[in-house]
């Protein structure tokens, strides 16, 4: 079976992420599983080379196959922000219930599409080999007039889908999995390492 790391610490984003890659035929091991306690320097310009740092760090340290994702959400009226570091956003260490609160009174008076946004997520696969490929997803939406929902975690309770009527917090964690942001990428990545895969199980039969 191929063991595939995933670069993050975060346990919210591991249980997305094996609900959606559980039918592959890899063994996932999350940064604590694999035993890998390290502080990557994201000083990307873009989600695309955030996560293309942390992979290949990872990748160079253990010499196997590493997704790692960079995500966040994009308002169109905060020029975008909190964009590249919604991780970071008033404060590596500040609570979400803050920074969402924060969002939600800059758009206090903001009406209609106006407060239009975006979850954006780029995963890039480092190989062994040095090879990298990324993969990018994105669901559009507003941001809500008030936190709603309890699933999910970070930005979830302000980021409100109008297809649904409800924000992704609202969602059941199966309706979530399949039109996510990070569902969105993770499927295309899901391509990628079945070809992978595929190509490794032919190699060996030759």
């Amino acid at each position: 079976m191929t063991k595939v790391i995933f670069a993050t610490h975060n346990e919210g984003k591991m249980r997305e992420i094996r609900e959606i890659m559980k039918d592959l035929n890899i063994e996932l091991y999350s940064l604590k599983d694999a035993g890998i306690n390290i502080d990557i320097e994201e000083n990307g310009t873009s989600f695309e080379e955030n996560a293309i740092i942390k992979a290949r760090t990872i990748c160079n340290m253990t010499g196997e196959i590493v997704l790692a994702d960079d995500s966040g959400l994009e308002v169109d009226y905060l020029d975008k922000a909190p964009g590249i570091y919604s991780a970071r956003f008033l404060g590596e260490d500040t609570p979400y219930s803050i920074k969402n609160q924060y969002i939600l009174d800059k758009l206090k008076n903001v009406e209609g599409e106006r407060r239009s946004a975006r979850f954006v997520c780029v995963i890039a696969c480092a190989f062994p080999d040095g090879k990298i490929i990324t993969r990018k997803g994105i669901i559009e939406g507003y941001i809500a007039e008030k936190m709603s929902g309890s699933n999910g975690f970070g930005y979830d309770p302000i980021f409100y889908v109008p297809e649904y009527d409800c924000t992704t917090a609202d969602m059941p964690s199966e309706l979530k999995n399949r039109i996510s942001h990070r569902a969105k990428a993770l499927k295309a990545m899901k391509t990628v390492l079945i070809n992978h895969i595929s190509e490794e199980d032919s190699g060996a039969r030759q």
